[in-house]
């Protein structure tokens, strides 16, 4: 048996504090930073804590990635969709992430934007730790 569910990660740009949306609404306000562990709401399910603790990484990922190279987003907003299987003994696995992020940018162009968003899955460090998981990627620039 699978189940899925969706977070929303929006801001996070400086302060790594940002405003998680999921379904239940059970996660509020969040801070993520690659030093500390995530924080999360209670009653939260299991796949919205992990789209939730996702789409964070993977959006101050993107932001390291921009500032490395120079450049200074406006506005990172990313969705992480995650879909786990519920196995009979074992706990459940994650099978699948998806991660969709719109970028609101100025003085990047689409090639450059391509490789940053790449370069952030692969150095997220949650991409790293779900290897077992097919993590794909829609990018857009704005």
């Amino acid at each position: 048996m699978n189940r899925s569910a969706s977070a929303v990660w929006q801001g996070g740009l400086k302060d790594g504090k940002g405003t998680v949306s999921t379904e239940s609404g059970a996660v509020k306000e969040l801070q993520y930073s690659f030093s500390s562990r995530f924080e999360s709401g209670v009653g939260t399910n299991p796949e919205e804590l992990l789209g939730a603790a996702h789409a964070g990484c993977y959006s101050m990922a993107l932001s390291a990635q921009f500032t490395n190279a120079g450049f200074k987003p406006e506005s990172i907003a990313t969705t992480a969709v995650v879909t786990l299987e519920l196995l009979p003994e074992g706990g459940p696995t994650i099978t699948r992430i998806h991660l969709t992020t719109r970028v609101k940018a100025s003085g990047v162009d689409q090639a450059k934007f391509d490789e940053l968003a790449n370069n952030a899955k692969v150095g997220c460090p949650l991409s790293k730790v779900l290897k077992a998981a097919e993590i794909t990627l829609d990018a857009t620039l704005e």
